[in-house]
């Protein structure tokens, strides 16, 4: 029987994008088992289900295969089962629809270098 631990297998499959992050993730309690804490050094067994909260989205998993490297998406998706349930879902949906963009929201805080050169371009009389 191989041994998998529970931390490279969620690397493998392309749930997260490291393994320490995968690592982390089980510490702070985001991956269940059975509704039980896990930890990163769990082995893996086909058949198990996991529940796994990322800051993109909820699922539940269930392993049909141990993946030991991290192959591409399409070959990773291979060794497990989406069973998230239909809320999931539809939260993931809604998560998915309120993404932050990067960009600062107007009129709050410092305003950027190129405001605040284009506010002294106004200020000056400058017309470019």
């Amino acid at each position: 029987m191989d041994k998998l631990r529970l931390d490279k297998y969620l690397w493998a499959i392309r749930i997260f994008k490291t393994r320490s992050q995968a690592t982390d993730a089980i510490d702070d309690g985001k991956v269940k088992w059975n509704n039980a804490n896990v930890k990163p050094s769990r082995n893996v067994s086909v058949g198990d289900r996991y529940t796994i909260k990322t800051p993109a989205r909820r699922w539940t998993i269930e392993v049909t295969g141990l993946l030991h490297n991290r192959v591409s998406y399409e070959e990773a998706i291979k060794y497990y089962s989406d069973i998230t349930s239909e809320e999931d879902k539809q939260l993931n949906q809604h998560i998915g629809t309120s993404f932050y963009t990067g960009k600062r929201l107007s009129k709050t805080g410092h305003p950027t270098k190129k405001q605040r050169r284009d506010l002294e371009g106004f200020f000056d009389g400058d017309s470019d």
